[in-house]
């Protein structure tokens, strides 16, 4: 490797070295000049906040807005250089970001601001842009604080990649900010991670293990960095955000944590749609049919979507997942309902976020066209962190079978391209198809628990677009593998068959999918009692559960489910 690829905007460790580490910085510093704030800014209540426009920061707002502190962008790298604390919360590629830092001046800005150990925290991204260079795109410099290049989680020793949940650190040394963290689960969502050497081991405050141990927090001064996210780390995360702000405002909670390892996630879901008044509720199919069998035939109200996200926050849902079946199919973005739904309850959920339902590419009634990126992004403006793409990722599933070929232009890559796979959940809606010998279809197909109404002892499942009303040729294991490769960082693996009748998800299908992909499986469809969640966990590779319907009308409390899971010694986030 040359020395010239990993010549960064700064490559100052703090030490007493100075001369030789400013002859090695690769920045004009007369330029730049550390610049406080000015004695009229009331800075003990204000946070300075890069967002370089990039995923899903919304959160991040509003958790800095919830230990009291108001929020300065910045605008221009003399803002950096004003801050009296800066917050770094970066989302998406690292060479993206690394190039707009780079464009406008705010990575030599940065290398100043450090330089001169001003309070500083980096979240995700931010974190792995300190390190000297990422093999995400190649070899691409970073900001060359810390010795390290960032690489990928290594999926060949059986580790799904994304790493995604709710995962334990084990800190190496008291760095203020981690205070009664240890033993805890934070919430991490990444691909990429720095490993600790000899070189970097002074700057390590904490490690995480997932396949290998990875550097989950750095520590110097007065410059932190996390690999986790604290505004999505529930109580945990804002009491580190509060340290960090060294807030009075807010009081931690005595909690002792026996958190080891990767915890199993259980996720709440809300399918919202309009009722025939116009109003968005959540409502609860069975099998996809959302009416109540009544003379009145009106749509299933089961409550208010933020109402019932902020309980299940509460209640301990380790993501809250919202489904828009309404409809707005044909003008996405004029659903103004759900992404208010997205912004207010991003206000108070401190959990990530996911939402689903016509994201795609489409052409308004004016003739301007929009891509799915586009619609992506509002939604992650409004606060989501995960977008989950259903029809359109079959679509595009069955064009790169036909043709081997990537185009690009699929949602799927245009928004993992953008923001990362992590960032992308596919949605699978199969339903079972029984044969009698696996070689009477062309699909993948799996010799079924229960046999068939004919006694068929294999079955395939065919994937549906548009709400489950349309059967497509092609399969529920050939659909995971193709939208792996086109750049999905998860899978939502839903059953129609087992909608809403409360028997227990499919394990079969839930098998077969989850041993043909590398990316973590949420399993969906047909809890009906705490026992199902801890056999899908024991029986299949799946990383979370999904459950609707028993959450909604208080059959089985989330709480009682991670109890159960906890007895059956299957690790939850508490």
């Amino acid at each position: 490797m040359e020395a010239a690829l990993l010549r960064s905007p700064c490559s100052l460790f703090f030490s007493n070295k100075t001369e030789t580490s400013r002859k090695n910085l690769n920045f004009k510093s007369k330029n730049f000049s550390v610049i406080r704030a000015s004695a009229n800014q009331s800075a003990d209540s204000v946070v300075t906040l890069l967002d370089y426009g990039a995923g899903n920061v919304r959160s991040v707002r509003n958790a800095i807005r919830s230990l009291g502190y108001n929020i300065k962008d910045v605008q221009k790298p003399e803002d950096i250089l004003n801050a009296d604390r800066l917050i770094f919360p970066g989302v998406g590629a690292f060479a993206a970001a690394m190039d707009v830092l780079n464009q406008n001046g705010m990575a030599e800005a940065l290398c100043t601001y450090i330089e001169n150990d001003r309070p500083f925290l980096g979240i995700c991204l931010g974190l792995q842009l300190l390190f000297e260079s990422s093999e995400e795109k190649g070899l691409v410099k970073g900001l060359g604080l810390i010795p390290g290049v960032v690489g990928r989680f290594d999926s060949s020793n059986g580790v799904r990649v994304p790493h995604i949940g709710w995962n334990a650190l084990q800190i190496t040394k008291d760095s203020g900010i981690l205070e009664d963290v240890g033993g805890q689960h934070v919430y991490f969502v990444h691909s990429y991670r720095a490993i600790p050497s000899n070189a970097n081991q002074e700057w390590i405050s904490s490690t995480c293990n997932y396949g290998d141990n990875f550097i989950a927090s750095v520590q110097r001064g007065n410059v932190h960095a996390v690999q986790f996210h604290p505004e999505k780390s529930g109580d945990v995360g804002l009491s580190v955000l509060a340290r960090f702000l060294q807030s009075k405002s807010y009081t931690a909670k005595a909690t002792k944590g026996k958190a080891s390892k990767l915890a199993k996630r259980v996720i709440a879901c809300l399918d919202v749609r309009a009722n025939d008044n116009g109003d968005l509720v959540v409502t609860k199919g069975d099998q996809y049919d959302v009416r109540e069998h009544t003379k009145e035939n009106e749509v299933r109200n089961l409550g208010k979507p933020v109402e019932l996200a902020r309980q299940y926050y509460k209640d301990g849902a380790d993501e809250v997942s919202f489904l828009n079946i309404t409809g707005f199919r044909d003008f996405p973005l004029g659903d103004l309902p759900m992404l208010e739904v997205l912004r207010y309850t991003s206000e108070n959920v401190f959990v990530p976020l996911t939402v689903g339902g016509g994201i795609r590419d489409f052409t308004d009634g004016n003739g301007r066209h929009y891509s799915s990126l586009e619609v992506a992004s509002e939604y992650f403006r409004s606060g989501a962190d995960k977008v989950s793409i259903g029809s359109d990722a079959v679509y595009a599933a069955e064009a790169y079978i036909r043709t081997g070929v990537k185009t690009g232009n699929s949602s799927l890559e245009q928004i993992s391209r953008v923001y990362g796979n992590q960032a992308v959940v596919v949605s699978i809606d199969p339903r079972r198809v029984y044969v009698r010998n696996p070689g009477d279809v062309e699909f993948k197909t799996v010799r079924v628990a229960n046999p068939g109404p004919a006694g068929e002892e294999y079955a395939w499942y065919q994937c549906t677009v548009n709400g489950g009303r349309e059967g497509r040729p092609i399969g529920a294991y050939e659909l995971a593998k193709a939208v792996e490769e086109l750049g999905a960082g998860e899978i939502l693996l839903n059953c129609i068959d087992c909608d809403g009748q409360g028997k227990g998800f499919d394990i079969d299908l839930i098998e077969l999918v989850s041993n043909a992909v590398t990316i973590p499986v949420i399993a969906s469809s047909g809890a009906g009692v705490v026992e199902h969640f801890s056999e899908v966990f024991r029986k299949t590779n799946a990383s979370a559960a999904l459950a609707a319907g028993i959450f909604h009308r208080k059959e089985v409390p989330i709480h009682s489910v991670k109890e159960h899971l906890l007895k059956e010694s299957i690790e939850v986030r508490v």
